[in-house]
């Protein structure tokens, strides 16, 4: 089928030398050029991302999500793969308020595309969910088995390893207190402005605390204020 109007293009590549280099933007680009299959259409505009699939900060998708918006175009991408199985990525482009259409899915777009990205998310949620299951059934096994579990093996964490896992858990605690924040504000609309009122409300709130276990104290509380 040919389609007719306006589409904006959104490529990835996952290393700097594929985007110098147009290798893999070409085979894109013209995996979306069969997919419009002849036709009265043009592209408005090109976004083309540089960066590891397994991250889900990728500020050239924003933008061109932003462009779809703005010109009431849909988005097509070459390849569903080139957004990742991510669950948190695919329902990120439900809520996005644009149609995303995909060359080697022909099929998804408008309603019935948004059906089926739909089924991928709860596909991509049970997948992760029956992953974490047998990983905590083989540890499990494996700790009964008297297997020593975690702890030093001989390998040493780099300082520069270490450093990533202080910014990742910095970064946890950041968007945590972030999440808690509207909670904290309604209640100190309800007058409760200490510390320990505030913890109390959160406890009655049934918001569990970082690790999910105990209660909420002033001092944790404190803790989350210093982060906001």
């Amino acid at each position: 089928m040919a389609h007719s109007g306006g589409f904006i293009c959104y490529y990835r590549v996952s290393t700097g030398k594929q985007g110098k280099s147009g290798l893999g933007v070409d085979a894109q680009r013209a995996a979306v050029a069969t997919y419009l299959n002849g036709g009265k259409w043009k592209i408005v505009a090109e976004f083309t991302e540089v960066e590891s699939g397994k991250r889900s900060d990728r500020p050239q998708l924003d933008a061109a999500l932003a462009a779809a918006r703005l010109h009431r175009c849909p988005l097509v991408v070459s390849k569903v793969d080139r957004l990742t199985r991510s669950v948190a990525f695919l329902s990120r482009l439900l809520e996005a308020g644009v149609d995303v259409r995909f060359a080697d899915l022909p099929a998804v777009e408008g309603a019935t595309g948004r059906f089926l990205l739909q089924q991928m998310v709860a596909v991509a949620e049970l997948e992760a969910g029956m992953i974490s299951a047998r990983t905590k059934a083989a540890l499990a096994a494996a700790k009964r088995r008297g297997t020593k579990l975690g702890g030093d093996r001989g390998v040493k964490p780099t300082a520069k390893t270490r450093a990533k896992g202080a910014a990742a858990t910095k970064a946890k605690a950041a968007q945590r207190a972030t999440d808690l924040l509207p909670t904290i504000d309604r209640l100190r609309e309800e007058g409760k402005s200490s510390l320990r009122d505030l913890a109390a409300g959160l406890n009655a709130a049934g918001i569990p605390t970082a690790r999910g276990n105990g209660e909420w104290s002033a001092v944790q509380v404190a803790r989350v204020l210093e982060r906001i």
